[in-house]
């Protein structure tokens, strides 16, 4: 099994959270990935690395990935209040639906019928 296919998950969900310049490739049987992303995609991807590899033991991943302070481009935050909903938010945002957002949040968000007040939510652009 390549390094790349051990590591599918992480390598899939710097491409759906959108690391800019996103580079992967596998050698001396490193897997290297570079990239740039806002600091909580990069706290994400190292979490799927330590669930893909607990301890960290493998040795086999170089991360490279440039915290940025900005949200991708034309991406919104919004903040979730008390009795709402992913429907209800997306009718504010012309253009965007709740599955957008929540395919946009999968990150934080496992049902998307239940959201929490507080909640700090990306609206995509």
């Amino acid at each position: 099994m390549s390094l790349q296919d051990k590591y599918q998950e992480l390598i899939s969900q710097a491409n759906s959270a959108g690391v800019s310049n996103l580079q992967v490739r596998e050698q001396d049987g490193v897997l290297y990935i570079d990239g740039e992303a806002p600091a909580q995609v990069k706290d994400q991807l190292w979490s799927t690395y330590e669930k893909l590899d607990p301890e960290m033991r493998s040795a086999d991943v170089v991360m490279n990935i440039k915290a940025s302070d900005a949200s991708p481009a034309g991406a919104k935050e919004y903040t979730v209040k008390s009795g709402d909903s992913l429907s209800k938010i997306a009718k504010n945002y012309p253009g965007v639906s709740w599955k957008d957002i929540f395919e946009a949040n999968k990150d934080q968000i496992k049902d998307p019928n239940l959201i929490f007040p507080g909640q700090k939510l990306k609206i995509p652009g």
